[in-house]
């Protein structure tokens, strides 16, 4: 329950410093604004357990520990028309997803179908 003594954050502050958080930890830019994306989606949604709760233990403790990685190539392993597998090396789910389906969506669009599945990701977030 909310009182009124409880700090309002706004959830433009909370996802500068997402982004700010995850550029500390040598995410590129574009990518660290698509991970703070995804993470304050899900405070918006209400779904708490996906949000900035996860920065700290999901993201930063294991790119601390180097089970995570801030800044890996996504690279294509195979690919059809309507299809691909894509490697994201441990990178960050949070903008690997959105990448493979921006490229499911790229195939749909054009042969009306297109499907893309990703090996070695890590965690989607709300995906």
């Amino acid at each position: 329950m909310v009182s009124e003594n409880d700090p309002i954050v706004s959830f433009d502050y909370m996802k500068t410093f997402m982004q700010d958080v995850f550029e500390t930890y040598n995410v590129p830019p574009d990518r660290a604004e698509t991970c703070a994306d995804v993470l304050i989606e899900a405070d918006k949604r209400g779904i708490k357990s996906h949000g900035l709760g996860r920065l700290k233990p999901i993201y930063c403790d294991r790119m601390d520990a180097g089970i995570l990685f801030p800044s890996m190539p996504i690279d294509v392993i195979s690919e059809s028309d309507t299809t691909a597998l894509l490697d994201g090396n441990l990178g960050i789910g949070l903008y690997i997803a959105p990448y493979a389906m921006q490229m499911a969506i790229d195939k749909a669009k054009k042969h009306g179908v297109g499907f893309v599945a990703v090996k070695n990701s890590t965690h989607y977030g709300i995906a």
